[in-house]
Protein backbone atom coordinates (compact mmCIF):
# COMPACT_ATOMS: atom_id res chain seq x y z
CA UNK A 1 0.00 0.00 0.00
CA UNK A 2 1.48 3.33 -1.08
CA UNK A 3 0.14 6.70 -0.06
CA UNK A 4 1.40 10.16 -1.03
CA UNK A 5 0.97 13.00 1.42
CA UNK A 6 -1.57 15.72 0.61
CA UNK A 7 -1.58 19.14 2.33
CA UNK A 8 0.78 19.45 5.35
CA UNK A 9 -1.99 19.75 7.94
CA UNK A 10 -4.25 16.96 6.71
CA UNK A 11 -3.65 13.51 8.19
CA UNK A 12 -2.78 10.76 5.74
CA UNK A 13 -3.72 7.10 6.01
CA UNK A 14 -0.56 5.02 6.37
CA UNK A 15 -2.13 1.67 7.27
CA UNK A 16 -5.78 0.87 6.51
CA UNK A 17 -6.13 -1.74 9.26
CA UNK A 18 -4.45 -1.41 12.63
CA UNK A 19 -4.55 -0.44 16.30
CA UNK A 20 -2.43 -0.62 19.45
CA UNK A 21 -2.75 -0.73 23.21
CA UNK A 22 -0.76 1.79 25.29
CA UNK A 23 1.49 -0.42 27.39
CA UNK A 24 4.07 -1.18 24.68
CA UNK A 25 6.88 1.20 23.72
CA UNK A 26 8.18 2.45 21.58
CA UNK A 27 5.21 1.62 19.38
CA UNK A 28 6.52 4.12 16.84
CA UNK A 29 9.91 5.66 16.06
CA UNK A 30 11.54 7.98 13.55
CA UNK A 31 14.81 6.76 12.04
CA UNK A 32 16.69 9.99 11.26
CA UNK A 33 19.25 8.12 9.16
CA UNK A 34 16.62 7.55 6.46
CA UNK A 35 13.93 10.10 7.44
CA UNK A 36 11.58 7.18 7.94
CA UNK A 37 8.81 6.66 10.46
CA UNK A 38 8.06 3.17 11.78
CA UNK A 39 4.82 2.33 13.58
CA UNK A 40 3.82 -1.07 14.96
CA UNK A 41 0.23 -2.29 15.06
CA UNK A 42 -2.09 -5.29 14.94
CA UNK A 43 -4.60 -5.85 12.11
CA UNK A 44 -8.17 -6.97 12.89
CA UNK A 45 -10.44 -9.32 10.93
CA UNK A 46 -13.12 -6.60 10.85
CA UNK A 47 -10.87 -4.39 8.71
CA UNK A 48 -9.54 -4.63 5.15
CA UNK A 49 -8.10 -8.06 4.49
CA UNK A 50 -10.60 -9.77 6.81
CA UNK A 51 -9.71 -13.01 8.53
CA UNK A 52 -6.71 -13.60 6.26
CA UNK A 53 -5.11 -10.47 7.73
CA UNK A 54 -6.67 -10.40 11.20
CA UNK A 55 -4.03 -10.84 13.90
CA UNK A 56 -1.12 -9.83 11.68
CA UNK A 57 1.68 -8.15 13.65
CA UNK A 58 2.75 -5.32 11.36
CA UNK A 59 5.32 -2.55 11.05
CA UNK A 60 4.40 0.30 8.74
CA UNK A 61 7.21 2.44 7.31
CA UNK A 62 6.55 5.96 6.07
CA UNK A 63 8.96 7.99 3.96
CA UNK A 64 8.58 11.37 5.62
CA UNK A 65 9.79 13.24 2.54
CA UNK A 66 7.18 11.76 0.21
CA UNK A 67 4.46 10.38 2.49
CA UNK A 68 4.74 6.97 0.84
CA UNK A 69 4.02 4.09 3.21
CA UNK A 70 4.44 0.34 3.18
CA UNK A 71 3.16 -2.35 5.55
CA UNK A 72 5.54 -5.15 6.57
CA UNK A 73 4.23 -8.28 8.31
CA UNK A 74 6.26 -9.63 11.23
CA UNK A 75 3.95 -12.54 12.07
CA UNK A 76 0.86 -13.58 10.11
CA UNK A 77 -2.38 -14.08 12.06
CA UNK A 78 -0.73 -14.31 15.49
CA UNK A 79 -3.79 -13.06 17.38
CA UNK A 80 -6.32 -10.30 16.78
CA UNK A 81 -5.69 -8.20 19.89
CA UNK A 82 -4.34 -4.67 20.18
CA UNK A 83 -2.25 -5.70 23.22
CA UNK A 84 0.07 -7.57 20.85
CA UNK A 85 1.46 -4.48 19.11
CA UNK A 86 5.25 -4.67 18.73
CA UNK A 87 7.77 -2.53 20.58
CA UNK A 88 10.49 -1.17 18.30
CA UNK A 89 14.16 -0.34 18.83
CA UNK A 90 16.90 1.00 16.55
CA UNK A 91 20.23 -0.64 17.43
CA UNK A 92 23.57 1.20 17.25
CA UNK A 93 24.32 -0.70 14.03
CA UNK A 94 21.07 0.54 12.47
CA UNK A 95 19.25 -2.78 12.55
CA UNK A 96 15.71 -2.74 13.92
CA UNK A 97 14.43 -4.96 16.73
CA UNK A 98 10.72 -5.73 17.05
CA UNK A 99 9.40 -7.49 20.17
CA UNK A 100 5.80 -8.67 20.66
CA UNK A 101 3.71 -11.05 22.77
CA UNK A 102 0.18 -12.38 22.84
CA UNK A 103 -2.38 -11.23 25.40
CA UNK A 104 -1.88 -13.90 28.09
CA UNK A 105 -2.89 -16.66 25.67
CA UNK A 106 0.55 -18.24 25.43
CA UNK A 107 3.91 -18.05 27.20
CA UNK A 108 6.19 -16.48 24.61
CA UNK A 109 7.87 -13.14 24.07
CA UNK A 110 8.76 -13.07 20.38
CA UNK A 111 11.28 -10.96 18.52
CA UNK A 112 12.78 -10.37 15.09
CA UNK A 113 15.78 -8.36 13.94
CA UNK A 114 15.88 -6.66 10.54
CA UNK A 115 18.29 -8.25 8.09
CA UNK A 116 19.67 -4.90 6.91
CA UNK A 117 20.34 -1.66 8.81
CA UNK A 118 17.70 1.09 8.49
CA UNK A 119 15.50 -1.20 6.41
CA UNK A 120 12.28 -2.87 7.58
CA UNK A 121 11.63 -4.79 4.36
CA UNK A 122 13.38 -7.96 5.53
CA UNK A 123 13.63 -9.68 8.91
CA UNK A 124 15.57 -12.57 10.38
CA UNK A 125 13.51 -15.59 11.51
CA UNK A 126 11.36 -15.08 14.57
CA UNK A 127 12.83 -16.15 17.92
CA UNK A 128 11.03 -16.57 21.20
CA UNK A 129 11.59 -16.56 24.95
CA UNK A 130 9.55 -19.21 26.79
CA UNK A 131 8.00 -18.05 30.08
CA UNK A 132 6.21 -21.36 30.79
CA UNK A 133 8.22 -22.53 33.78
CA UNK A 134 8.92 -19.06 35.16
CA UNK A 135 5.32 -17.86 34.88
CA UNK A 136 3.68 -21.16 35.77
CA UNK A 137 1.94 -21.15 32.38
CA UNK A 138 -0.03 -17.96 33.06
CA UNK A 139 1.05 -16.22 29.87
CA UNK A 140 2.96 -13.11 28.89
CA UNK A 141 1.73 -9.71 27.70
CA UNK A 142 3.32 -6.47 26.45
CA UNK A 143 6.80 -5.51 25.33
CA UNK A 144 8.82 -2.41 26.23
CA UNK A 145 12.32 -2.05 24.79
CA UNK A 146 14.85 0.32 26.36
CA UNK A 147 18.58 0.40 25.63
CA UNK A 148 21.13 1.93 28.03
CA UNK A 149 24.36 2.71 26.21
CA UNK A 150 26.39 3.12 29.41
CA UNK A 151 25.61 -0.50 30.25
CA UNK A 152 25.63 -1.90 26.73
CA UNK A 153 22.39 -3.59 27.72
CA UNK A 154 18.81 -3.66 26.39
CA UNK A 155 15.84 -4.24 28.69
CA UNK A 156 12.46 -5.64 27.73
CA UNK A 157 9.74 -5.09 30.33
CA UNK A 158 6.97 -7.68 30.14
CA UNK A 159 3.88 -8.52 32.18
CA UNK A 160 4.57 -12.13 33.09
CA UNK A 161 5.28 -13.90 36.41
CA UNK A 162 2.25 -13.47 38.71
CA UNK A 163 1.15 -10.83 36.17
CA UNK A 164 3.86 -8.60 37.64
CA UNK A 165 6.14 -6.17 35.76
CA UNK A 166 8.99 -8.51 34.81
CA UNK A 167 12.11 -8.05 32.72
CA UNK A 168 14.29 -9.67 30.12
CA UNK A 169 17.79 -8.44 29.33
CA UNK A 170 20.02 -8.61 26.27
CA UNK A 171 23.77 -8.11 26.22
CA UNK A 172 24.00 -8.16 22.39
CA UNK A 173 21.61 -5.37 21.39
CA UNK A 174 18.53 -7.56 21.20
CA UNK A 175 19.80 -10.56 19.27
CA UNK A 176 19.43 -12.90 22.27
CA UNK A 177 17.64 -12.56 25.61
CA UNK A 178 17.72 -14.00 29.13
CA UNK A 179 15.44 -13.66 32.14
CA UNK A 180 16.27 -10.57 34.20
CA UNK A 181 14.08 -10.69 37.31
CA UNK A 182 11.03 -8.75 38.50
CA UNK A 183 10.48 -5.11 39.33
CA UNK A 184 7.40 -5.44 41.54
CA UNK A 185 5.31 -8.10 43.16
CA UNK A 186 2.51 -8.36 45.72
CA UNK A 187 -0.56 -10.56 46.25
CA UNK A 188 -2.66 -10.22 43.13
CA UNK A 189 -6.06 -8.53 43.40
CA UNK A 190 -8.31 -9.13 40.43
CA UNK A 191 -6.79 -9.29 36.97
CA UNK A 192 -3.14 -8.18 37.16
CA UNK A 193 -0.50 -6.40 39.23
CA UNK A 194 0.67 -2.96 38.18
CA UNK A 195 0.28 -1.17 34.85
CA UNK A 196 3.66 0.39 34.13
CA UNK A 197 4.87 2.99 31.65
CA UNK A 198 8.58 3.49 31.00
CA UNK A 199 10.85 6.15 29.50
CA UNK A 200 14.62 6.07 29.09
CA UNK A 201 17.33 8.66 28.59
CA UNK A 202 19.07 6.05 26.43
CA UNK A 203 22.23 6.28 28.51
CA UNK A 204 21.96 5.17 32.12
CA UNK A 205 18.44 5.56 33.51
CA UNK A 206 14.92 4.21 32.91
CA UNK A 207 12.08 6.07 34.63
CA UNK A 208 8.73 4.40 35.28
CA UNK A 209 5.28 5.09 36.65
CA UNK A 210 3.04 2.26 37.82
CA UNK A 211 -0.30 1.46 39.45
CA UNK A 212 -1.29 -0.99 42.19
CA UNK A 213 -3.57 -3.23 40.09
CA UNK A 214 -6.25 -2.80 37.39
CA UNK A 215 -8.55 0.17 38.10
CA UNK A 216 -11.68 -1.95 37.78
CA UNK A 217 -10.39 -4.15 40.63
CA UNK A 218 -8.69 -1.63 42.88
CA UNK A 219 -8.71 2.06 43.74
CA UNK A 220 -5.24 2.69 42.31
CA UNK A 221 -2.68 5.23 43.34
CA UNK A 222 0.26 5.86 40.97
CA UNK A 223 3.96 5.67 41.85
CA UNK A 224 7.24 6.85 40.28
CA UNK A 225 10.77 5.53 40.43
CA UNK A 226 13.72 4.79 38.19
CA UNK A 227 16.22 2.04 37.39
CA UNK A 228 19.91 2.99 37.39
CA UNK A 229 23.13 1.13 38.24
CA UNK A 230 21.19 -2.11 38.81
CA UNK A 231 19.10 -0.46 41.53
CA UNK A 232 15.52 0.75 41.79
CA UNK A 233 15.24 4.28 43.19
CA UNK A 234 12.35 6.46 44.33
CA UNK A 235 11.90 9.96 42.90
CA UNK A 236 14.31 11.49 45.44
CA UNK A 237 17.05 9.08 44.45
CA UNK A 238 16.92 6.76 47.44
CA UNK A 239 17.60 3.10 46.62
CA UNK A 240 14.52 1.02 47.44
CA UNK A 241 15.72 -2.25 45.88
CA UNK A 242 19.11 -3.57 44.77
CA UNK A 243 19.97 -5.45 42.66
CA UNK A 244 17.27 -5.17 40.01
CA UNK A 245 18.62 -7.96 37.83
CA UNK A 246 17.59 -11.21 39.47
CA UNK A 247 15.27 -9.50 41.95
CA UNK A 248 12.09 -11.22 43.14
CA UNK A 249 10.39 -7.82 43.08
CA UNK A 250 9.19 -5.38 45.73
CA UNK A 251 5.89 -3.68 46.55
CA UNK A 252 5.54 -0.61 44.33
CA UNK A 253 4.32 1.43 47.29
CA UNK A 254 8.02 1.79 48.21
CA UNK A 255 8.30 4.28 45.35
CA UNK A 256 7.19 7.93 45.33
CA UNK A 257 3.43 8.50 45.13
CA UNK A 258 2.54 10.99 42.39
CA UNK A 259 -1.23 10.40 42.45
CA UNK A 260 -2.98 9.29 45.62
CA UNK A 261 -6.40 7.72 45.30
CA UNK A 262 -8.95 10.11 46.80
CA UNK A 263 -7.05 13.25 45.82
CA UNK A 264 -9.24 16.33 45.41
CA UNK A 265 -8.48 18.73 42.52
CA UNK A 266 -10.72 21.69 41.71
CA UNK A 267 -13.44 20.23 43.94
CA UNK A 268 -13.47 16.79 42.27
CA UNK A 269 -12.59 13.63 44.17
CA UNK A 270 -10.33 11.56 41.92
CA UNK A 271 -9.95 7.80 42.21
CA UNK A 272 -8.94 4.64 40.30
CA UNK A 273 -5.81 6.02 38.64
CA UNK A 274 -4.27 4.57 35.48
CA UNK A 275 -1.00 5.29 33.70
CA UNK A 276 -1.26 6.74 30.19
CA UNK A 277 2.01 8.33 29.03
CA UNK A 278 5.45 9.29 30.35
CA UNK A 279 8.12 11.42 28.66
CA UNK A 280 11.44 12.95 29.64
CA UNK A 281 13.51 16.01 28.71
CA UNK A 282 16.74 16.40 30.61
CA UNK A 283 15.95 15.98 34.30
CA UNK A 284 12.26 16.83 33.84
CA UNK A 285 9.41 14.38 33.32
CA UNK A 286 5.80 14.79 32.24
CA UNK A 287 3.08 12.17 32.60
CA UNK A 288 -0.56 11.88 31.57
CA UNK A 289 -2.75 9.91 33.96
CA UNK A 290 -6.41 8.93 33.82
CA UNK A 291 -8.81 8.56 36.72
CA UNK A 292 -12.45 8.64 37.73
CA UNK A 293 -14.07 11.79 39.06
CA UNK A 294 -16.57 11.62 41.93
CA UNK A 295 -17.17 7.88 41.66
CA UNK A 296 -20.02 7.22 44.10
CA UNK A 297 -19.38 3.50 44.39
CA UNK A 298 -16.19 3.66 46.40
CA UNK A 299 -14.22 0.39 46.42
CA UNK A 300 -15.14 -1.70 43.41
CA UNK A 301 -17.03 -4.94 43.56
CA UNK A 302 -17.59 -6.75 40.29
CA UNK A 303 -21.33 -7.19 40.91
CA UNK A 304 -21.90 -3.47 41.42
CA UNK A 305 -23.44 -1.20 38.82
CA UNK A 306 -20.53 1.08 38.06
CA UNK A 307 -20.69 4.85 38.07
CA UNK A 308 -17.94 5.51 35.52
CA UNK A 309 -19.43 8.20 33.31
CA UNK A 310 -16.89 10.88 34.22
CA UNK A 311 -13.18 10.27 33.65
CA UNK A 312 -10.42 12.85 33.79
CA UNK A 313 -7.03 13.28 32.21
CA UNK A 314 -4.40 14.62 34.58
CA UNK A 315 -1.02 16.16 33.81
CA UNK A 316 1.84 15.46 36.22
CA UNK A 317 5.15 17.33 35.97
CA UNK A 318 8.44 16.48 37.67
CA UNK A 319 11.00 19.28 37.78
CA UNK A 320 13.83 16.99 38.84
CA UNK A 321 12.98 17.39 42.51
CA UNK A 322 9.25 17.01 43.03
CA UNK A 323 6.01 16.25 41.22
CA UNK A 324 3.08 18.62 40.69
CA UNK A 325 -0.32 17.33 39.60
CA UNK A 326 -2.79 19.37 37.52
CA UNK A 327 -6.17 18.78 35.87
CA UNK A 328 -5.76 18.43 32.10
CA UNK A 329 -9.13 17.66 30.49
CA UNK A 330 -12.44 15.86 30.83
CA UNK A 331 -12.13 12.42 29.24
CA UNK A 332 -15.83 11.47 29.17
CA UNK A 333 -17.44 8.12 30.02
CA UNK A 334 -15.74 4.75 29.65
CA UNK A 335 -14.85 4.05 26.03
CA UNK A 336 -16.12 0.46 26.12
CA UNK A 337 -18.97 -0.96 28.23
CA UNK A 338 -16.86 -3.86 29.52
CA UNK A 339 -13.72 -1.74 30.02
CA UNK A 340 -15.11 1.00 32.20
CA UNK A 341 -11.77 2.81 32.64
CA UNK A 342 -10.75 2.94 28.98
CA UNK A 343 -10.59 6.46 27.56
CA UNK A 344 -9.36 7.99 24.30
CA UNK A 345 -6.01 8.60 26.06
CA UNK A 346 -3.38 11.25 25.44
CA UNK A 347 0.32 11.73 24.67
CA UNK A 348 3.07 14.10 25.75
CA UNK A 349 5.32 15.52 23.03
CA UNK A 350 8.73 13.90 23.74
CA UNK A 351 10.48 16.99 22.35
CA UNK A 352 8.35 19.54 24.24
CA UNK A 353 6.85 18.59 27.59
CA UNK A 354 4.65 21.70 27.43
CA UNK A 355 2.68 20.19 24.55
CA UNK A 356 0.17 17.31 24.67
CA UNK A 357 -2.34 15.64 22.35
CA UNK A 358 -5.50 14.09 23.72
CA UNK A 359 -8.47 12.10 22.43
CA UNK A 360 -11.78 13.01 24.03
CA UNK A 361 -15.54 13.18 23.34
CA UNK A 362 -15.62 16.53 25.16
CA UNK A 363 -14.17 19.70 23.62
CA UNK A 364 -11.66 21.06 26.18
CA UNK A 365 -12.19 24.58 24.83
CA UNK A 366 -15.94 24.69 25.53
CA UNK A 367 -16.89 21.63 27.57
CA UNK A 368 -19.35 20.62 24.82
CA UNK A 369 -19.88 16.93 24.12
CA UNK A 370 -19.05 15.80 20.59
CA UNK A 371 -20.59 12.86 18.67
CA UNK A 372 -17.18 11.18 18.33
CA UNK A 373 -13.77 11.27 19.98
CA UNK A 374 -11.69 14.09 18.50
CA UNK A 375 -7.98 14.93 18.75
CA UNK A 376 -6.94 18.16 20.49
CA UNK A 377 -3.56 19.79 20.98
CA UNK A 378 -2.85 21.49 24.29
CA UNK A 379 -0.03 23.89 25.14
CA UNK A 380 0.94 25.15 28.60
CA UNK A 381 3.14 28.10 29.54
CA UNK A 382 3.15 27.33 33.29
CA UNK A 383 4.16 23.66 33.51
CA UNK A 384 0.59 22.39 33.34
CA UNK A 385 -1.33 24.78 35.60
CA UNK A 386 -3.30 26.11 32.60
CA UNK A 387 -3.78 25.07 28.98
CA UNK A 388 -4.58 26.55 25.59
CA UNK A 389 -6.32 24.15 23.21
CA UNK A 390 -6.83 23.77 19.49
CA UNK A 391 -8.76 21.10 17.60
CA UNK A 392 -6.73 18.82 15.34
CA UNK A 393 -9.86 16.99 14.16
CA UNK A 394 -13.44 18.31 14.13
CA UNK A 395 -16.81 17.00 12.98
CA UNK A 396 -15.47 13.48 12.51
CA UNK A 397 -17.73 10.66 11.35
CA UNK A 398 -15.76 8.11 13.44
CA UNK A 399 -13.74 8.05 16.66
CA UNK A 400 -10.12 9.25 16.75
CA UNK A 401 -8.23 7.33 19.44
CA UNK A 402 -4.90 6.85 21.25
CA UNK A 403 -2.63 9.54 19.80
CA UNK A 404 1.17 9.19 19.88
CA UNK A 405 3.80 11.87 19.28
CA UNK A 406 6.64 10.02 17.64
CA UNK A 407 10.16 10.23 19.11
CA UNK A 408 13.46 9.74 17.35
CA UNK A 409 14.12 13.03 15.55
CA UNK A 410 13.53 16.36 17.33
CA UNK A 411 13.37 18.18 14.00
CA UNK A 412 10.28 16.22 12.90
CA UNK A 413 6.88 16.71 14.53
CA UNK A 414 4.80 13.63 13.73
CA UNK A 415 1.55 12.56 15.40
CA UNK A 416 -0.15 9.19 14.81
CA UNK A 417 -3.52 7.89 15.95
CA UNK A 418 -6.08 5.41 14.71
CA UNK A 419 -9.64 6.21 13.69
CA UNK A 420 -12.75 4.14 13.12
CA UNK A 421 -14.87 1.98 15.40
CA UNK A 422 -13.75 -0.18 18.31
CA UNK A 423 -15.96 -2.55 20.28
CA UNK A 424 -13.17 -4.34 22.18
CA UNK A 425 -9.42 -4.82 22.21
CA UNK A 426 -10.02 -7.84 19.96
CA UNK A 427 -12.57 -6.28 17.62
CA UNK A 428 -12.06 -3.02 15.75
CA UNK A 429 -12.24 -1.51 12.31
CA UNK A 430 -9.67 1.27 12.41
CA UNK A 431 -7.06 2.83 10.16
CA UNK A 432 -3.80 4.45 11.22
CA UNK A 433 -3.29 8.07 10.26
CA UNK A 434 -0.26 10.36 10.41
CA UNK A 435 -0.15 14.13 10.80
CA UNK A 436 3.08 15.96 9.98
Amino acid sequence: MDTRAPSPLKPIVVNNNGAWCWFQDERALIDPATNTLLVGSVAAPEGPGGGERGGNIEVTTVNLATGQSHVHVLHERLEADDHNAPALLIRPDGHYVAMYAKHKTDNYSRWRVSTRPHDASGWEPEQHFDWTELADGRGATYSNLHALSAEGRVYNFVRAINDDPTLMISEDHGSTWIYGGKLFTRPKIGYVNGYTRYVSNGTDRIHLITTDHHPRDYNNSIYHGYVQDDALHDAEGYVVSKPVIGSRGINQTALTTIFEAGTTLDGDVLTHGWTTDLRQQGTELAAILTCRANDVNGPLQREQVLDVDDHRLLYARFDGTRWKLHPLAVAGPGLLPHEQDYTGLGAVDPNNLDCVYISAPVDPRTGATTPHYEIYRGVTADSGASWTWEAITEGSAVDNLRPMVIPGDPSVHAVCWFRGSMSSSQSYSTEIVLLL
